[in-house]
């Protein structure tokens, strides 16, 4: 579905993406780990068209996307939930929802995917009418999800997900995780919390300093002691 092909990305003159390569089957949840300034949210803003290669290729359902602009990667069925949620804190809650389906046109089919966001995230239904910017970090990320959802992607770009969030809510973002999924979604994760991200994903790619350095199923890099050392708390 989707293939990273030997991608360069370059902040002014620092390198931040070496030869970066992966690929995500139709179906899949994917993860990167890596440590923080590895360039995991560098490569997901250079899927989404925030950010472009300076050399290497990004096909996306047979197509070349890399240097499209951003709204036009989204048009195509990619959606991008950024590190940090930025939800727009002086919109109520159905106003940013209803800004995620800002390039669709069909009323009937806006209305369903309301309903399953909503579904998803009883916690926004409670506060819909409430500013994003009054919700809690949880509520936030939920709500960030949510918008990425009302664009009915078929590719999910997850940032952080669980980032300062309580043990309990971070179990209840990574079932919903797994719930997008099943209903038909792919996901490419990025996630500092290396065992929740191998215990939903198909499979990994490890960053380390702008490189992919390790890749395989999640099953094989949770049992890589590389891994279990530097991401797992070496247990």
């Amino acid at each position: 579905m989707l293939k990273v092909d030997n991608i360069d990305v370059y902040y002014g003159n620092i390198q931040a993406l070496k030869s970066v390569s992966l690929e995500v089957n139709q179906g899949e949840i994917v993860t990167l780990i890596g440590a923080n300034g590895a360039g995991k949210s560098t490569l997901l803003k250079t899927i989404s068209g925030l950010l472009k290669p300076r050399q290497g290729n990004i096909v996306y359902l047979d197509q070349f996307i890399a240097g499209k602009q951003a709204q036009a990667i989204v048009k195509q069925g990619i959606s991008h939930v950024p590190e940090g949620r930025r939800v727009f804190a002086n919109m109520t809650v159905e106003e940013n929802l209803e800004l995620g389906a800002f390039l669709r046109r069909d009323k009937d089919g806006m209305r369903k995917d309301f309903e399953k966001v909503y579904d998803l995230f009883p916690r926004l239904l409670e506060r819909r009418k409430q500013l994003a910017g009054t919700l809690s970090g949880g509520e936030q990320q939920m709500l960030a999800m949510g918008r990425a959802l009302m664009a009915r992607p078929k590719l999910l770009l997850l940032d952080e997900p669980s980032m300062g969030l309580a043990p309990l809510l971070v179990k209840t973002i990574f079932r919903i995780i797994q719930e997008i999924n099943e209903a038909g979604t792919t996901i490419l994760l990025v996630e500092q919390n290396a065992h929740m991200a191998l215990s939903v994903a198909n499979r990994a790619y490890v960053l380390e300093t702008g490189r992919v350095v390790l890749s395989g199923t999640a099953a094989e890099l949770n049992a890589s002691d590389e891994v279990k050392m530097a991401y797992l708390g070496g247990h």
